[in-house]
């Protein structure tokens, strides 16, 4: 058995500074809010909607591991509403964007043009940009 990577979208996020608590029972707490969103492929573009967006990323206690958990909301050119979550993970030996992001989405959508997206696991990859205010995404759905 194999599975198939369908090319789903690239999404471009723009990343707010971060806010570190550090120190914390799981390592720092990393908070980044998420400033923009635009999201483009065949079968979907989507722009961030409101403002409650963000990665309530930790660092482990060493500073090699990045887990990512972000949560967002987007909107379709065509309307509808969007909630996307996704869990990942980084290799943070050599600092913060120096090695891929790599995750997981989810979609909810009430919308019964985009109900396929409730329906499907996605995966990602990530680049950071080199001053940390945005990452690229390369999403698929798995097959």
């Amino acid at each position: 058995m194999t599975i198939e990577l369908v090319p789903l979208a690239v999404a471009n996020v723009g990343l707010a500074a971060p806010t570190i608590i550090p120190n914390g029972p799981f390592g720092a707490r990393v908070i980044v809010e998420v400033s923009s969103w635009e999201m483009e492929g065949e079968r979907i573009r989507a722009k961030l909607k409101g403002a409650a967006a963000a990665d309530w990323a930790t660092v482990t206690p060493d500073g090699t591991i990045l887990s990512i958990d972000v949560r967002a909301t987007v909107e379709t050119d065509d309307g509808a509403a969007i909630f996307i979550e996704y869990c990942g993970r980084s290799d943070a030996s050599e600092g913060f964007g120096s090695r891929p992001n790599f995750i997981a989405p989810r979609f909810e959508s009430g919308d019964e043009r985009y109900a396929w997206l409730n329906r499907i696991q996605a995966v990602g990859r990530g680049i950071v940009s080199p001053d940390l205010t945005s990452i690229e995404y390369e999403l698929f759905e798995l097959r």
